[in-house]
């Protein structure tokens, strides 16, 4: 019987990106811990559909040096924290002086700081996982080089948007990895875009995990763009545990490359607790895109609302696995998951999978998912009215998303987002 592959050894061995020694050690220990990590399989349930995909060569475990310039496809209209290969770079970022509200690099801390956070650091990614699944954000606990840590005191609001610039130069092949930590204290508010990008063509990886912590009646708004090049690997976790009357919106926005992966994970751990996650996915050619989301009830008297859609074209797969658990204690909960799926081709492959896992009995639960392709009625009265196939095709696709699209609170990454995929759909029609 063929042993079970596991994770090189290669990837043990973080880059000598100095930190404070109490990180320093977690690292060390996340490592370490990570020797004989089985990789997934087909037979892993929550990788089954993307295992082929996961490309992790030895050349591949090399950490991108942190050199040169960084940019963006967003006008930024607030302040930008720009990451190059998974380090922060000062001089390209544009940092908030406002009260109760501190930007810092991990190796930026002092000992004390260091020592409370690496206490704090993975809590948000644990939970109530299917027997033998593998997540991929334990990789990065064992190797970033740095972080952002983001500290709102009670009541502190930041007035504009926070841009997280993440690129990866891939000039030769190697590995970054990102990690923001996000402490949100009681009743403030943040609203963070995360924009993924890349320059070079070398096969390369990108590991990144994102945690936030919302206090009692905290207001946090994330804003995630996957637009990286088709050479790169993308392997991405979202923790995020909430406290009362606490509110979490998500709005994710990602095309497809050789592996995209995103799992995001939300715990309702206070009453009154609400979260919104909104998720748009297109794909064209052979790529990839598999979004993994959960949300945990935990408690009584929390919201949660989902909406995933899925657009795939010519031979490419999509995924969506959505899981709600309401928790035995967890009365008056109301939750409710919808996710729609687009096949623009015979060839192309979306695998949808909605869970409601409920043990209590005083609650409001729905999901559904459906599957379909363009109405060929609405394409022949947009065509009977003068409009070109293509452009009526480019059409009925951006009506099957804008509904989301629309939902993105920042004017100007709402308007960058629909350029980029009325762009993309022009592109997968000329070619069809």
């Amino acid at each position: 019987m063929k042993p079970a592959p596991t994770l090189s050894m290669a990837f043990l061995h973080p880059a000598g990106q100095l930190l404070p020694e109490p990180l320093a050690a977690l690292r060390k220990q996340r490592g370490t811990a990570l020797v004989d990590m089985p990789l997934p399989t087909r037979k892993t349930e929550n990788w089954k559909y993307s295992s082929r995909h996961l490309k992790l060569t030895d050349d591949m475990a090399i950490s991108l040096p942190a050199e040169g310039k960084t940019g963006s496809s967003l006008a930024v209209p607030g302040y930008k924290v720009a990451f190059l290969n998974g380090v922060m770079m000062p001089e390209a970022s544009e940092y908030p002086d406002l009260s109760g509200i501190r930007i810092q690099s991990f190796g930026d801390l002092d000992d004390d700081e260091a020592s409370e956070l690496a206490q704090r650091l993975d809590d948000t990614l644990g939970g109530s996982d299917e027997k033998g699944a593998v997540q991929m954000a334990r990789l990065n606990s064992a190797r970033f080089e740095d972080g952002l840590l983001i500290r709102l005191k009670p009541g502190a609001a930041l007035d504009q948007p926070l841009f997280i610039i993440h690129e990866t130069s891939a000039d030769a092949s190697g590995s970054a990895y990102p990690r923001i930590f996000v402490d949100a204290g009681a009743n403030s508010q943040i609203t963070l875009v995360e924009e993924y990008i890349s320059s070079g063509s070398e096969p390369a990886m990108v590991n990144t995990v994102t945690e936030v912590m919302a206090g009692e009646g905290a207001n946090v708004t994330s804003i995630r763009l996957n637009m990286e090049g088709d050479n790169i690997q993308h392997i991405g976790a979202t923790g995020v545990v909430q406290q009362r009357s606490s509110r979490f919106e998500s709005h994710s926005v990602g095309f497809g490359g050789p592996l995209r992966r995103h799992d995001l994970r939300v715990r309702l751990e206070g009453e009154g607790a609400e979260c919104k996650l909104n998720g748009v996915v297109a794909t064209r050619d052979k790529q990839h895109y598999d979004n993994h989301t959960s949300i945990e009830h935990v408690v009584p008297h929390c919201n949660s609302e989902e909406t995933y859609r899925n657009i795939a074209a010519d031979q490419s797969h999509a995924i969506f696995s959505g899981r709600i658990h309401i928790h035995q204690d967890a009365q008056k909960s109301n939750a409710d998951m919808n996710n729609k799926n687009l096949l623009l081709s015979n060839g192309a492959e979306i695998d949808t999978k909605p869970v409601l896992e409920i043990y209590a009995d005083d609650v409001k639960c729905a999901h559904g998912a459906t599957i379909g392709q363009l109405d060929e009625i609405s394409l022949f009265y947009l065509v009977s009215r003068g409009i070109g196939r293509r452009e009526a095709n480019v059409l009925l696709t951006m009506a099957f998303i804008n509904e989301l699209v629309e939902q993105i609170p920042v004017e100007a990454v709402r308007e960058t987002v629909q350029g980029r995929l009325s762009h993309f759909f022009e592109q997968t029609f000329l070619e069809a």
